[in-house]
């Protein structure tokens, strides 16, 4: 079973490449932008599934979902992401995607997800898709500020520090700051560390 994992965050790629890597009889090929993807299913031989990372670069919203189908004779793509939404999901499903998988889906999960969608099924989480749209507190983020929590959402997606100021529009010192208290908060000895924790958590 060959796989095609193009997300745009190196942490995440490297983390889904380990997880399915840990799987008997999968081989995994990763990329980080679309451009990047539509190159690798036209130079080489068919995947049985590409993930695509919803706000990779390139992506352009469903657009690029929309190419990756199309794509050397038609693919089986599915969506991957941690920040779009169910109504995002429902449209990916509908233009003929292979599935839509949460960031925040358990390794297990995802694994089992991606065999799922590989040998042709579509799929998508119950539980994402009947979801309310206010989501409930969780346990993990009881303990943390609503800023820390932007941070460490920042941490899950590979971003840098410099990334993570200018999306919240703080400086980096304080990210820094912030940091260091999540670190104490998650019992987490780095940022890596501390990413993993929040989405074995299934935080994001």
């Amino acid at each position: 079973m060959r796989i095609l994992i193009a997300d745009d965050h190196e942490l995440l790629r490297d983390t889904l490449v380990l997880y399915l890597g840990n799987e008997g009889g999968i081989e995994t090929e990763s990329v980080g932008t679309l451009k990047d993807a539509i190159e690798a299913i036209n130079s080489s031989e068919a995947f049985d599934l590409v993930l695509l990372d919803y706000n990779m670069p390139g992506m352009n919203g469903l657009s690029g979902l929309k190419e990756a189908l199309e794509t050397n004779g038609g693919q089986k793509v599915a969506l991957i992401s941690g920040e779009a939404s169910k109504q995002v999901a429902e449209t990916a499903l509908a233009a003929g995607a292979a599935g839509f998988v949460p960031k925040s889906l358990p390794a297990k999960s995802l694994v089992n997800a991606v065999k799922f969608m590989a040998m042709g099924e579509q799929y998508a989480p119950l539980d994402f898709m009947t979801a309310e749209e206010e989501p409930e507190t969780h346990e993990l983020a009881k303990n943390l500020t609503q800023r820390e929590l932007q941070v460490l959402e920042g941490l899950t997606q590979g971003k840098s520090n410099k990334e993570i100021a200018r999306d919240l529009e703080i400086q980096e010192p304080t990210v820094k700051l912030h940091m260091k208290t999540l670190y104490r908060k998650l019992e987490a000895s780095n940022r890596t560390q501390a990413a993993l924790i929040a989405r074995e958590a299934g935080l994001f």
